[in-house]
């Protein structure tokens, strides 16, 4: 991981925001706003983290009856009633852990991630209403009980981003214990599952499943994004313990090449295609597949749909002003300053209403995008993004602006003021005690549907972290060729292998080693 320090380098920062006052006031305004998110993040850190660690089994005070590593969605158990856990939302979970683990040692949290790893060794040899392991296909099953048992009523499935999301949060794990030489743990513990996993999406990748929301049949640009860097990840690991990568190396190409014709000529990438349901194809799935994918050595890479690539910032622009003007909360917030952001506009679930992760993955966004535009010295407009930096400097066109112009500096603080401004929404609507429900109302922000909502505070604690300069080390790997589209696309897939794997423990005491590379730095 990487550390960098984000700041302001001019006072146009806050003049989108507080009505393009004086450069004198704007100062002045523009740092109490500051202030009053510092203290927001300052105060709700601990509780997310306390709030996320109690959603997990076996000792978590809102997860009675949870297995061991197991990550119930909510303590909530009707209206609705999410006391399951899902494949998708644990990984996301762990992804963030493992990476503020990885940061920072901390014994409890590898506790926690390795009652996970367990956990998911045993669900991936549960046969259950998708399928079994022996061919793979009980890997896309979504859902299961709390007590790692079977769920078996009706639902939408197969969700094939659970293995990919699987998959990565491991990985992430494994980085620390090779960096720290445990090579071997990696070897007899980790690969096996995370082998299942890869299997699963060079295999099925190409066909239809549900989308994250759990409520589209199709193809889902969140769900291919994991796919593609799943793959990408798995090959550098499985070169590393001396394991082919070839099906990976061979799949991963054709994932991407597929990646791209999600997007659309309106300007934006389509959340789901493939499958009919009416809507304009305007998601947060596209946002959150942003940040998932961030890789700070891809820089604004379109392809991998960088945070910072003109394609993704226009599609932040579309997405995010979708929800200007159906909102009453949202009312008369101007383009270019922060509203709720909720997962697509013609969302019914409890009437439509924002997601606290939504908000927070659209800050988040934008602080991946600060660090890149940081550390290269430079951002790049373009025909596709122009729309985006046009709601921060009306008169600014297309080309290269370096970091010392005064375009730059105008860009850069306008756009983390606009960041800090998803940030201060969540504040406004997050009731005193700094719980994070699932949503908040569309009228009054009154929080809604799911109480503590484990992926709200994993959202919040992966957003805060960007904020803070604390990057995840990169997936690619160097000169990665992750990037590359083929010039046709192929529906390559490969026939997976599938073992069940056997880990019931840990080796003792797998502390930093003294003198191993470090998996975070502090500069820039």
């Amino acid at each position: 991981m990487h550390g960098f320090t984000l700041l302001l380098l001019g006072s146009s920062a806050f003049q989108t925001i507080l009505g393009r006052p004086s450069p004198t006031s704007s100062r002045r305004e523009g740092k109490l706003f500051k202030r009053d998110v510092d203290d927001f993040v300052a105060t709700e850190e601990p509780i997310a983290l306390e709030s996320l660690l109690a959603n997990i089994g076996p000792d978590g005070a809102n997860a009675p009856g949870a297995s061991a590593g197991v990550v119930v969605a909510s303590p909530s158990t009707s209206e609705p009633d999410y006391f399951y856990t899902w494949t998708r939302d644990a990984a996301l979970v762990f992804k963030t852990i493992a990476q503020r683990f990885a940061a920072s040692y901390d014994a409890t949290l590898q506790t926690q991630i390795q009652n996970y790893i367990i956990a998911q060794a045993s669900l991936q040899n549960l046969d259950n209403p998708s399928g079994t392991l022996s061919d793979g296909t009980g890997l896309g099953e979504p859902k299961f009980n709390a007590d790692l048992s079977a769920f078996t009523d009706s639902w939408g499935r197969p969700q094939r981003d659970g293995p990919a999301l699987r998959a990565i949060a491991l990985m992430e794990y494994a980085d620390w214990l090779l960096a720290n030489g445990y090579e071997s743990t990696v070897t007899d513990v980790i690969w096996p599952i995370v082998k299942n996993d890869l299997a699963y999406v060079a295999q099925y990748w190409n066909q239809s499943g549900f989308d994250l929301w759990e409520e589209v049949q199709g193809s889902s640009f969140f769900t291919v994004a994991a796919q593609h860097r799943s793959l990408v990840q798995g090959s550098g690991l499985a070169t590393t313990l001396g394991e082919s990568p070839d099906d990976y190396d061979a799949v991963a190409p054709q994932i991407l090449c597929f990646q791209q014709t999600f997007w659309s000529s309106e300007g934006y990438a389509l959340a789901n295609i493939n499958g009919n349901n009416g809507r304009s194809g305007k998601d947060a799935n596209v946002i959150l597949a942003s940040i998932h994918s961030f890789d700070p050595a891809l820089g604004c890479d379109a392809a991998t749909f960088q945070p910072c690539s003109d394609r993704a910032l226009s599609s932040h622009k579309v997405i995010v002003d979708s929800f200007r003007d159906i909102y009453t909360l949202n009312s008369g917030i101007p383009a270019g300053t922060a509203p709720a952001v909720g997962r697509y506009p013609e969302d019914t679930y409890y009437s439509g209403n924002p997601w606290y992760l939504n908000t927070l993955a659209a800050a988040e966004q934008l602080y991946d995008a600060l660090y890149v535009w940081q550390t290269e010295g430079v951002i790049t407009v373009t025909d596709v993004s122009l729309a985006f930096f046009q709601d921060f400097s009306a008169d600014v066109a297309a080309g290269d602006y370096a970091s010392d112009s005064e375009t730059y500096t105008a860009l850069f603080d306008a756009i983390t003021a606009y960041a800090e401004g998803f940030v201060d929404v969540v504040s406004q609507y997050t009731p005193d005690g700094g719980a994070l429900a699932e949503q908040f109302g569309r009228e009054d922000g009154t929080p809604l549907s799911a109480r503590d909502l484990t992926w709200s505070y994993a959202s919040f604690l992966s957003a805060v972290a960007r904020r803070a300069g604390v990057i995840p080390a990169s997936w690619a790997g160097a000169d990665s060729t992750a990037t590359v589209v083929p010039d046709v696309c192929a529906a390559t897939s490969a026939a997976g292998a599938y073992a069940a794997p056997t880990v019931t423990s840990f080796p003792p005491s797998q502390t930093p080693t003294a003198g191993a590379a470090s998996a975070a730095t502090t500069s820039a």
